[in-house]
């Protein structure tokens, strides 16, 4: 039975033992202390970084309020503005634009791309280079478009078109009149406006090249491009009053055409106040009466002769009456 008891008791001896609890504390003061000297070691050796970082903060927003002070300063201040390459375009415009855009922010602190682009909203403007001159001036040069056609539009005024079809300024007394001018153009601002006028004005360029090539560059007046499927052409001097259809193609044939037609109607004595060239062999000739004469190479000079006897006639038979 003894033997029995200290098989039992001892194993629960050794457990509880007090040798091996003592033994134990030590150690985990041992990695405590271990564990603080690591971030002791670690916070030492940050410490430097951060206390940079903090100066470096600081530093920033010092620098940062001595920039918003310099920039904000007097010497800055916007005194002149200097406007090179205007023909057209009135310098105090672009001036005032630059002014207005500058305000009290400064020359240092100028938006100089926001200034090009309202630069660039002057009609004559079509690029605008902008730099700052410090301390306080801006210069502004000034590329402008190039006039192309003269324009008649809905209020009745004459304004200068370029090739893109941007609407520019009035047409001056001391301008230069182009050979025709046009109608029909879209005046609203917008990009879809200017894509139809630069179709419209290429359809000008063709009249003017294919006409000046016949010489018929001197026989209109005025040309309306409104439906470039329809163009009509209004002649000019002593045909004023007469407008031409040319369709949407063939302007130099066509109005060719329909001018010979006309000589051939006059010479039969007849008063012409229109004239329809868009179908390919005949032209109808639209008469004061309010007849229309259709008209076709051999077929129209039978027309016009018999046309021409029969006046010649009428006079007679009315002379013998007398």
């Amino acid at each position: 039975m003894s033997a029995v008891k200290e098989q039992l008791i001892s194993p629960r001896a050794r457990h509880a033992s007090p040798r091996s609890a003592s033994a134990q504390r030590p150690a985990r003061r041992a990695r405590a202390a271990s564990r603080s000297g690591a971030w002791s070691e670690r916070w030492s050796a940050a410490a430097p970084w951060i206390g940079k970082a903090l100066i470096a903060a600081v530093a920033g927003v010092l620098l940062f309020m001595a920039y918003r002070a310099a920039t904000s300063a007097s010497i800055f201040q916007l005194a002149r503005v200097d406007v090179e390459g205007v023909a057209r375009t009135p310098p105090d415009q672009v001036q005032a634009v630059v002014r207005n855009a500058v305000g009290r922010d400064g020359v240092w602190r100028a938006d100089v791309w926001g200034i090009k682009r309202e630069i660039e909203k002057l009609p004559w403007v079509r690029e605008a280079v902008v730099s700052r001159v410090l301390p306080s001036a801006v210069r502004v040069r000034v590329r402008e478009r190039t006039p192309f056609a003269v324009a008649r539009i809905s209020s009745g005024r004459f304004v200068w078109v370029d090739e893109e079809g941007v609407l520019l300024g009035q047409f001056a007394p001391t301008d230069e009149m182009p050979p025709f001018l046009v109608r029909g153009l879209d005046e609203a601002p917008t990009e879809a406006a200017h894509r139809s006028n630069r179709d419209r004005l290429a359809r000008y360029r063709e009249m003017l090249d294919e006409w000046r090539a016949r010489g018929l560059i001197e026989r209109v007046s005025e040309v309306n491009l409104e439906d470039l499927r329809d163009v009509r052409a209004q002649l000019a001097g002593e045909d004023a009053g007469i407008e031409i259809r040319l369709g949407g193609r063939d302007f130099g044939l066509r109005l060719e055409r329909a001018l010979k037609a006309l000589t051939e109607m006059r010479q039969a004595g007849r008063e012409v106040v229109s004239l329809d060239a868009t179908q390919d062999r005949r032209i109808v000739v639209g008469l004061a009466s309010g007849a229309r004469l259709p008209s076709d190479g051999q077929q129209d000079r039978g027309r016009v002769e018999r046309g021409a006897n029969e006046a010649k006639r009428k006079a007679s038979d009315g002379r013998r009456e007398e």
